[in-house]
């Protein structure tokens, strides 16, 4: 593990771009902005924005490609990289990005939306199951416990 480790909760400013380096390798980029949450006199307040570059390389880049789009809020897990380069017309600029460990949907406030072909895809047929053999104390092919009508609590 890197000592250089940030995690960073906040919402993506644009959908997810995917591009492949000349070698094929797939790498997603995304803004996530930041929001501090201050304590006034008056109860908590939005404080000033920070916007980080996000880097998501290899799979990773294309599964959040898929599910991540502009607005969603999510967590993301990685390291500090500073790169620097100089503009056409000779000035020095430098950025501060994140190349991302784990990315993932923060559920905080809200559920996560089904991704779109999730959502059109017809669901799969319930797999029947087969009774346990007596007397071997295996759960394994029994149907679940149904709750009591009207309640929401757990079978178990």
């Amino acid at each position: 593990m890197s000592d250089n480790q940030v995690t960073l909760t906040g919402n993506l400013t644009d959908d997810p771009e995917l591009r492949f380096t000349p070698n094929g390798v797939a790498v997603a980029n995304f803004r996530l902005a930041v929001d501090q949450r201050v304590w006034d006199t008056d109860g908590w307040k939005d404080g000033e924005s920070s916007y980080f570059r996000v880097n998501v390389w290899r799979d990773q880049a294309e599964h959040v490609s898929r599910s991540l789009h502009k607005g969603a809020r999510c967590v993301v897990v990685g390291r500090l990289k500073s790169r620097s380069w100089e503009t056409p017309e000779g000035q020095r600029r430098s950025a501060v990005e994140v190349d991302a460990e784990e990315v993932g949907m923060s559920m905080r406030f809200a559920p996560a939306a089904q991704p779109a072909e999730a959502a059109t895809a017809e669901p799969a047929a319930p797999a029947k199951a087969t009774p346990a053999k007596a007397g071997n104390g295996s759960r394994r092919g029994r149907q679940p416990a149904k709750a009591a009508a009207g309640r929401d609590e757990v079978p178990f």
